[in-house]
């Protein structure tokens, strides 16, 4: 879980790898943004991202779902369908020796942290 953008380039290289990516807007006050992290899969990544098309969208390599907010529904069906990394080309390949330290973290939901990402206009649909 970020307090800032992720890098596109290094958010796009975790899809790549089977993480989701949960994108959510600026403003979603801090109770919104713990509610969504307590949601999500292990394997995932939730950072705030200026200009989306709704509150919350939510992404996988090849998927992507614009949410209504928070409390969506269509998360939960989401995630059942995708969030096990089978629509990546590198499902949970290691990223061992990667980028760290790059977004300012205020929690990490996940062991394997050494993928860290940090913002992108382009998003493999």
């Amino acid at each position: 879980v970020y307090d800032e953008p992720v890098r596109d380039e290094n958010a796009v290289h975790s899809l790549e790898h089977g993480t989701v990516w949960v994108t959510h807007d600026p403003d979603l006050d801090a109770a919104s943004v713990d509610e969504l992290a307590e949601r999500l899969p292990a394997e995932s990544i939730l950072s705030p991202y200026d200009g989306l098309p709704g509150p919350v969208v939510v992404t996988v390599w090849g998927r992507q779902l614009v949410l209504d907010g928070v409390d969506d529904a269509r998360l939960e069906r989401f995630l059942r369908e995708f969030g096990d990394g089978h629509t990546s080309p590198e499902p949970f390949a290691s990223c061992n020796g990667g980028v760290t330290g790059a977004a300012v973290l205020f929690r990490v939901r996940r062991a394997a942290s050494h993928c860290r990402p940090n913002s992108a206009s382009t998003i493999p649909t």
